[in-house]
């Protein structure tokens, strides 16, 4: 595609040299920029890609997109946000790719990974051929690719997609972060489906309040069109039991299918039996009641099947096939699951990183737990510190002994972010916890307290493969070392 062509999209711009070259692809990374490029620059919070242009320009780059004059021998073209430029480009250079796909996004605080994991495979299940995009992997089909982020930025997105359309995928399930919404990433993305699955406090750390965070979930919703199209209808599928559910309701002019425990929902759950290995309730529906058995556990997974369920079914799936899908499932990687290593006691590893998932989590533990619970959890350095004393507060009130010790600390002092959790103990519960800022450390000690009939709960790291400490990143999975603990502590 001729430059000039692609910029046809682009309502205001200047162009700084001369020349209308080929491009042959688009990248924002410098490292990646191979001959007939556009590179894309983009001010980070850590590089600002405008120093790295030059660099670009000698790999092979044909043209540069750029928010400032630079001194190139090609083509640079200025735009006042490069960032919403590069969604603009991105989706008129793959040729729109999301509009040949049914597309879901899914969006709240906790549920996003299991929400997304239910729906694709429900869908792969009535024959579609599906991508998914998340926390756990980019999977195109049967190819799975580790993510960076939970969302991608848009350059990301559209080359994904159109590699989706390229393998023969015909439906696309994703998780929609508040950040991806704020920053624009999911830009030119047409979803025909989006999930509201509940919102608690999180990312206050880059929300300066819990109504901008509200607000930046709500634009999965207001972006979903204003028009009714026969052919292609759109879907706001809400859990109308989240206090901020009118506002997403309110935040949309597409048909909205609520779900939840509430009378009033078009899709809800009825006499719910929570087991250890699984839970069992009525669905009733505007087609009907059905009687459903999940191999999950908890009441938040059974919020997780009814947005799955809901979603299916306006994707066109029938109801029968919905369910037989959903009750083959057996979990989500690092999403309450179990450790078994022949041990007379439970051990469970999940992602629960906010209050609420953690709350969510200990509740269903204890419904289940016959003995004493254990837990093991601390919080992410850089990240929202509002959160922290109410994580320790959910611990400990729910638990009868728990080890506060290090997540990812990232550039923080580990000692301080504990410190910063202690303030929401009771100084009465101070003998039900200790301190151990080595992580593996804290686990082999839960696992060695643990007698029959206690359940140990590993919080925080769920499904990661890694721990960050300053600038290092060191191989670490929760469920490796608790098997290593729990051996150990059988040989002895």
């Amino acid at each position: 595609m001729k430059l000039q062509t692609l910029l046809e999209v682009l309502p205001f711009y200047t162009v700084q040299g001369k020349g209308n070259p080929d491009i042959t692809d688009l990248k924002n990374h410098h490292e990646k920029v191979t001959s007939g490029d556009l590179f894309i620059c983009i001010k980070g919070s850590d590089v600002d890609s405008h120093t790295l242009a030059k660099e670009a320009e000698q790999r092979g780059a044909v043209a540069v997109l750029s928010e400032v004059p630079l001194n190139l021998g090609i083509p640079v073209v200025m735009v006042h946000d490069t960032r919403r430029a590069m969604a603009i480009l991105s989706d008129y250079f793959y040729n729109q790719p999301s509009r040949d796909l049914l597309l879901i996004g899914v969006t709240g605080t906790n549920g996003k990974t299991t929400t997304t994991h239910i729906i694709e495979t429900v869908l792969n299940s009535a024959g579609r051929k599906t991508g998914a995009i998340g926390t756990l992997y980019v999977k195109t089909g049967d190819e799975i690719e580790e993510s960076k982020n939970t969302t991608p930025d848009s350059l990301t997105l559209q080359q994904t997609f159109s590699k989706f359309i390229e393998k023969g995928i015909d439906s696309a399930v994703m998780e929609v972060s508040s950040h991806a919404l704020y920053q624009g990433r999911v830009h030119g993305c047409d979803y025909d489906i989006a999930v509201f699955t509940n919102l608690t406090q999180d990312h206050l750390d880059y929300h300066s309040s819990m109504e901008e965070y509200r607000s930046a979930k709500g634009l999965l919703f207001s972006q979903l069109g204003n028009t009714y199209s026969k052919g292609s209808p759109k879907y706001a599928i809400i859990n109308i039991d989240d206090p901020s559910a009118d506002y997403f309701i309110y935040s949309t002019a597409s048909h909205v299918i609520t779900y939840g425990l509430n009378q009033h929902a078009h899709f809800r759950a009825e006499n719910l039996i929570l087991q250890a290995n699984g839970t069992q309730f009525k669905l009733v529906t505007p087609c009907g009641e059905y009687q459903v058995s999940l191999k999950l556990s908890g009441q938040f997974n059974v919020y997780n099947t009814l947005a799955a369920i809901a979603s299916s079914y306006v994707a066109g799936i029938p109801l029968p096939s919905i369910l037989s899908a959903i009750e083959e499932i057996k979990g989500v990687s690092g999403r309450f699951e179990l450790v078994d290593a022949g041990q007379d006691y439970s051990v469970i590893v999940d992602y629960a990183h906010t209050p609420d998932s953690l709350e969510n989590v200990l509740k269903t533990i204890k419904t289940v737990t016959t003995g004493k619970i254990i837990t093991v959890v601390g919080c992410g350095g850089n990240r929202d510190t509002l959160k922290r004393p109410i994580m320790a507060n959910v611990a400990c009130r729910y638990s009868q002994k728990v080890f506060f010790t290090s997540d990812n600390p990232r550039n923080e002092n580990p000692k301080l972010i504990i410190d910063d959790m202690l303030m929401g103990v009771p100084k009465e519960e101070a003998e039900k916890y200790e301190v151990i800022l080595d992580r593996k450390e804290a686990i082999f000690r839960a696992v060695s307290n643990a007698r029959k009939g206690d359940t140990v709960l590993i919080a925080g790291k769920g499904h990661e493969t890694y721990q960050i400490i300053g600038d290092r990143v060191t191989n670490f999975d929760d469920r490796e070392v608790a098997i290593e603990g729990i051996k150990m502590r059988i040989i002895e």
